[in-house]
């Protein structure tokens, strides 16, 4: 991986690492090759993503984001490296880490902390955090060091997808501001008890200030995606969110282009390269109707998939039956369905006994946000009592093989596919969405990023969606690469339907 960290008595639990490691990147691989490969990509990318490229050479000389000191935790992609060195050029110090353990583009990764004018053996770039397979451990190692900056008492903004980052700070000032720590045997879950320790080991090595300073520093940050934002208007509402955020997931132009458009594109593209069955044919189950169930359910129809969904929200459902969908319960499914995908953001959606009785060979793999829509810690526990066998077929693609079931080849144990480990399975067995998609999205994020080093103090603790006519500059942005011809209001035109002839055309409550 990178250079050899400096020595310590005590390293972070699995990792073998100092949780202070002082070092300027950790990466998979550094080498010539894989720095080139992520560096052609990214220059092809570029191409396909006129948003960031427009905001390159519209604020080149002015710099908005000089002293911005932005620390990011999203997925590091080639399109992520482009939205990197795109505030990069906009004056920013950045630090990274992926917000996924499985989700790393290692070339990528490398590409970025080489920089574009650095080499595998003269890295002048970003300190990035992120390899594809991490462990939870080291992945939370990772967002230590992406935090810690040097000389400089942390970052000012982050950059969330999930709002990791912001959980860490958040709860570790409250700890402090308490006097506490977290109890480790009370922890929910295997990952919860490593950030519960990450706090613990942190006291230890700078004292019981570290993330209260560290937080006064920071004036805002941009979120990504649905679970994030919910955690952020969940602080909101009862008080504690300690600083502005811009609600970058519900503009237009991410909702849309990543939730529906990315999910449309990328959803397919990973169930064929984990598995190279025909999904034509085939019955799939989307859990969940929003956003992302709805580009899901396009993702497999296009392959001619007979699809049916679940729902708890009526109106999503009552779309559904107008799109020609049958709106089932994941109960009444599991006999007969070949491909089940969850897309709710909400958790336990497929449990370990729903997998019991799911059909032979059965795909089963999640594009919601979290980790937790499919019980993978229920199915560790049958692993443990001895019911059921995991066979790794390739990495992120495994065999789950029951013992006790009948219903399997010949009235034995059946067995089902679980993709990525029930994390998001376009990131973890395929590439995630392509340029143009994520363009919109991380334009998006950038301009977050401009207002908040702006304007933060403005806001305060609130959470914020970007106005409408930036939502139209972004689309705006895009339309160029379709060959657009907009059509331009007339004074009487605009006046008649109440709007500005240059926007924004439409209400802020309209649902496009």
């Amino acid at each position: 991986m990178s250079a050899n960290p400096v020595t310590s008595i005590q390293t972070f639990m699995s990792t073998g690492l100092p949780l202070f490691a002082d070092l300027p990147y950790k990466v998979q691989a550094m080498t010539p090759d894989v720095v080139r490969f992520g560096r052609k990509e990214m220059d092809l990318a570029l191409h396909e993503m006129p948003g960031l490229a427009a905001l390159r050479e519209q604020f080149a000389v002015e710099q908005p984001l000089k002293g911005a000191r932005i620390m990011g935790s999203l997925h590091m992609t080639i399109q992520t490296a482009v939205l990197i060195e795109t505030l990069v050029e906009l004056g920013a110090e950045v630090r990274w880490v992926s917000c996924n353990i499985f989700s790393t583009q290692d070339h990528a990764a490398a590409a970025v902390a080489a920089g574009p004018q650095g080499s595998a053996d003269d890295a002048q770039g970003v300190a990035v955090y992120a390899w594809k397979g991490e462990t939870l451990e080291e992945y939370w190692w990772c967002t230590v060091q992406a935090l810690e900056w040097p000389g400089a008492g942390g970052p000012n903004l982050i950059l969330d997808d999930g709002g990791d980052a912001t959980l860490l700070v958040h709860l570790g000032y409250e700890h402090e501001l308490a006097g506490t720590l977290p109890e480790l045997d009370k922890a929910g879950s295997v990952e919860e008890r490593v950030i519960f320790q990450v706090l613990h080991d942190v006291r230890e090595a700078r004292g019981g200030d570290y993330w209260t300073k560290m937080i006064k520093n920071i004036r805002g940050v941009s979120e990504e995606t649905t679970t994030g934002v919910h955690r952020l208007y969940q602080r909101a509402e009862d008080g504690t969110l300690q600083f502005p955020a811009i609600n970058v997931n519900d503009s237009v132009t991410k909702s849309k282009f990543d939730n529906v458009y990315g999910c449309r594109h990328s959803l397919v593209d990973a169930i064929m390269r984990a598995t190279d069955v025909l999904i034509s044919g085939k019955r799939a189950l989307v859990c969940g109707y929003g956003d992302v169930g709805k580009g899901s359910v396009q993702s497999l129809r296009g392959q001619f998939a007979k699809v049916a969904v679940t729902e708890v929200d009526p109106i999503c459902a009552l779309q559904a039956c107008m799109h020609g969908l049958d709106v089932t319960t994941t109960e009444d499914a599991l006999a007969d369905t070949d491909i089940f995908v969850t897309a709710t953001g909400n958790k336990d959606i497929i449990t370990a006994q729903h997998m019991v009785r799911m059909k032979h060979n059965a795909i089963v793999c999640n594009i919601g946000h979290f980790d937790n829509e499919i019980d993978m810690a229920g199915l560790e526990a049958m692993r443990e009592r001895g019911e059921v066998e995991k066979i790794e077929i390739k990495p992120q693609v495994h065999e789950w093989k029951f013992k006790n079931t009948t219903h399997g080849p010949n009235g034995g144990g059946h067995s089902i596919l679980i993709l990525a480990e029930g994390r998001l399975v376009n990131l973890g067995c395929a590439t995630g969405h392509p340029s143009l998609v994520m363009s919109a999205s991380f334009t998006n994020q950038t301009l977050a990023q401009m207002e908040l080093h702006k304007n933060a103090e403005s806001y305060g603790k609130t959470v914020s969606v970007l106005p409408k006519h930036l939502d139209e500059r972004v689309a705006l942005l895009h339309l160029d690469k379709f060959g657009v011809k907009l059509t331009q209001l007339s004074e009487e035109q605009a006046a008649y339907i109440g709007v500005q002839v240059q926007g924004p055309y439409k209400p802020e409550g309209y649902r496009y």
